[in-house]
Parts: structure tokens; sequence; C-alpha cells
């Protein structure tokens, strides 16, 4: 049993920034993926970011569309995950989710709205 819950979203104004996060809690021991999706009305789910491994074998990718733009990152005790995003875009808006998956099985959060509009 996982629980993820996002939070930090927002309206903001293009250029702007915002930074979301995303507590997980329960069964979450082991080597996860933990990430970031996003999706708008009619479209898919999409990939954003993603963050897994130990120490110097930390791995990060990224969304072409988002690269150098948003930056994802963990805390220590690895339950926490970060996306920190700069220089957004009206493109940008939709629903983010956060999710963490261990082999076959994923768990998702309820989605935090991000708006960017002038």
């Amino acid at each position: 049993q996982v629980q993820l819950v996002e939070s930090g979203g927002g309206l903001v104004q293009p250029g702007g920034s915002l930074r979301l996060s995303c507590a997980a809690s329960g069964s979450i021991s082991g080597i996860n993926i933990m990430g970031w999706y996003r999706q708008t009305p009619g479209k898919e789910r999409d990939v954003v970011a993603t963050i897994t491994g130990l120490g110097a074998f930390t791995r990060r990718s990224y969304a072409d569309s988002v690269k150098g733009r948003f930056i994802i990152s963990r805390n220590n005790a690895m339950n926490t995950v970060f996306l920190e995003m700069s220089n957004l875009e009206p493109d940008d808006t939709a629903v983010y989710y956060c999710s963490l998956k261990r082999g076959v099985i994923s768990y998702w959060g309820q989605g935090t709205q991000v708006t960017v509009s002038s």
C-alpha cells in the first residue's frame, strides 16, 4: 500500500516559477522509479521527468519539452520528490501527477493543477 500526495500547484504567469512536491508513504522501500506526469483534457498522460537509483548512481530523465527548465529531485529519505519548474510556458498548463513504480506496479497521486496564463 502506497499513498502519494501532491502539492504546490496553482496559477502562475508565463516566465514564472513553481515548485511541486509529492510526499510518499507506505511500503516504499526498495528501488523505485519516481516521477512526474502531466495530462490535459483529451490527451494522454505523458511523462515529464523521472528519477531513480541511489547516490552517485542517481539517474534523471526529462521530456524534451521541459529539459533545461524543470529539475526533478528527492529528499535524503527518498520519500518526497520535487519538481522545480522555471520559465513556465502556457503549454505547460496541465494536471501534474506524481508516480511511483516498482516493476509492474504503479501508484499515482490525485494530481495538482498547474495553470500558466497572463
